[in-house]
């Protein structure tokens, strides 16, 4: 999976790294600032997913679609397709760009739209990252939970950087007990739910 990433893949991630690389160090806010993961989280999210069972991928933040370029390797691993759900416009615009630039078409589907509304819709998650504004972790846990495979697993970014803002859907999901639950300290910190 990482051994043989094509080159345009690696472009276009590049291309997303450096653009990161200047908003984090200009120190200009930016409402649309990319905010995304590192290659380390990337790799990790890719090999949770490749593991993930039989069932529905989903992301819920797609940002400029980084990880969603790692957790589709992950998909043409393993004959998945993914669902990734961007809310800016401005951001999805860049994640089609990102899907197009990577040639991803094929297996991920990029919705422009409030994933709260939208994940009713969806059952048998078998893998699911989120990644989008914190107010949103709570009620996005609330609806993906009930809804995963046995097995499936939810990785929710920024445990550690965010912990504060986070700190009730982290113990919430300790207390689970529908899910194995525990922070890992990689990135900003991914919380990872497995569903028993």
């Amino acid at each position: 999976m990482f051994h043989n990433i094509p080159d345009y893949v690696l472009a276009r991630m590049r291309y997303l790294e450096g653009i990161d690389a200047r908003d984090r160090s200009d120190g200009t806010p930016r409402l649309s600032r990319l905010r995304q993961i590192s290659q380390p989280v990337g790799q990790f999210l890719a090999v949770l997913a490749a593991s993930a069972p039989a069932g529905r991928f989903l992301e819920v933040g797609t940002s400029a679609g980084y990880s969603t370029v790692w957790l589709s390797l992950a998909c043409r691993e393993v004959g998945q397709k993914i669902t990734t759900f961007e809310v800016l416009p401005e951001k999805a615009m860049i994640a089609r760009e990102t899907i197009a630039a990577a040639q991803m078409a094929d297996v991920v589907e990029l919705v422009h739209g409030d994933a709260l509304e939208l994940l009713p819709k969806y059952d048998q998650i078998s893998f699911c990252f989120l990644d989008a504004e914190k107010e949103v972790y709570q009620k996005a846990y609330e609806l993906i939970v009930p809804r995963m495979a046995k097995g499936g697993i939810l990785v929710a970014d920024n445990a550690i950087s965010h912990k504060t803002e986070l700190q009730s859907v982290i113990d919430q999901a300790l207390r689970d007990d529908r899910v194995d639950a525990l922070v890992v300290p990689i990135g900003s910190g991914e919380l990872i739910c497995r569903r028993k």
